[in-house]
């Protein structure tokens, strides 16, 4: 939708209109727009303006004797065409700065306590995804024995993140085998990315000296098992309460089919994976987020980097009425922050 559909005028009708549902959650009328938002029109110009507005799709009204509130439509083009989203200051930085405790913490934990001060700052649900761990560097492999024929492999990245995975092997391999196996893959593998150890992988396996050699060919053979299904990032989710305590899920249905569109993390992570692979900061509202049947969600979300490369993204759930004008600062800062620890504490 471009500018030209709506006048000037309609144009601030419809701001003021969205800008009192943020703050209420209830239905605008026409008297609240002119009484608060300084325009000199009527409440019957106001009126017949939001008419009309309703009749191209920018505007819903739940029941006859009630006002208006802006739809999925409008919102997508207040977000794109009329919201004039300004960095934080200094001080609004440095605020959020001091919530964290980087200097304390490990990488795996930076990744928790993001999505816990994310819901604080927001008021909101937040997540974040835990870095990918295909893409970073590898810093350690280890294969641990757990039973009989399983196997806890542990990939550690430079970045300081670990991923865990669990294979089966019908070898009945002993624990001192396995710190072979792990002494020669930490001499081989480790300073490459996984990409390029499953390349290095095939590419020692091919040798003709690796034929002969029992112990290196089973290491390798594990590891390129390990490495044989894609892993999912972990997703870390704080704040759900928040959401409850909103107007909308406030009946019992909306609340139900809110927390079942919550529980879906795969979707969740998809979403993110799709926001890790973007620029910038991504606004999904309402239907766009495809969260089940919860069409008034939106989600704000930002990828973050460990070098030049995007590793995992973070982001916050809310209504659709967020305040937008708030929260994208906000999500953007976060992720900048997320990338600035990463890089100072792994350089």
């Amino acid at each position: 939708m471009g500018n030209e559909i709506i006048s000037t005028r309609d144009k601030q009708i419809l701001t003021s209109l969205i800008n009192e549902y943020i703050l209420t959650a209830e239905p605008v009328g026409s008297r609240s727009i002119a009484k608060k938002y300084n325009i000199n029109l009527s409440p019957a110009t106001i009126r017949n303006v939001m008419s009309d507005l309703e009749e191209i799709g920018l505007l819903h009204q739940p029941h006859t004797s009630a006002g208006r509130i802006p739809t999925e439509r409008a919102m997508r083009f207040y977000v794109n065409s009329i919201l004039k989203v300004k960095r934080l200051s200094a001080p609004e930085k440095n605020r959020i700065r001091k919530k964290y405790k980087f200097s304390e913490l490990e990488a795996s934990d930076i990744i928790k306590q993001t999505s816990e001060v994310l819901s604080v700052l927001s008021h909101h649900m937040s997540i974040v995804s835990a870095p990918k761990i295909i893409g970073t560097i590898l810093k350690h492999i280890e294969f641990i024995k757990i039973s009989k024929n399983r196997i806890l492999v542990i990939f550690v990245s430079q970045s300081g993140f670990v991923q865990n995975r669990i294979i089966e092997d019908h070898d009945d391999v002993s624990q001192n085998e396995l710190d072979k196996y792990n002494n020669y893959l930490n001499k081989t593998l480790v300073g490459i990315s996984l990409e390029e150890v499953s390349a290095k992988i095939e590419k020692e396996i091919k040798k003709e000296k690796i034929i002969y050699d029992k112990l290196l060919s089973k290491a390798l053979l594990l590891s390129k098992k390990a490495l044989g299904k894609e892993f999912k990032p972990e997703l870390y989710i704080e704040g759900q309460v928040n959401l409850l305590e909103c107007p909308e899920f406030a009946e019992v249905e909306k609340m139900k089919t809110l927390l079942h569109a919550l529980e879906e993390k795969n979707l969740l992570v998809n979403l993110l994976t799709k926001s890790r692979d973007a620029e910038g900061v991504q606004i999904f509202i309402g239907s766009e987020a495809q969260l089940s049947d919860m069409q008034t969600l939106s989600i704000i979300t930002s990828p973050y980097r460990y070098g030049k490369n995007v590793i995992g993204a973070l982001g916050i759930i809310g209504p659709t009425r967020m305040d937008y004008l708030k929260l994208i600062p906000i999500v953007e800062y976060s992720a900048q922050l997320v990338t600035e620890f990463l890089n100072v504490k792994f350089e």
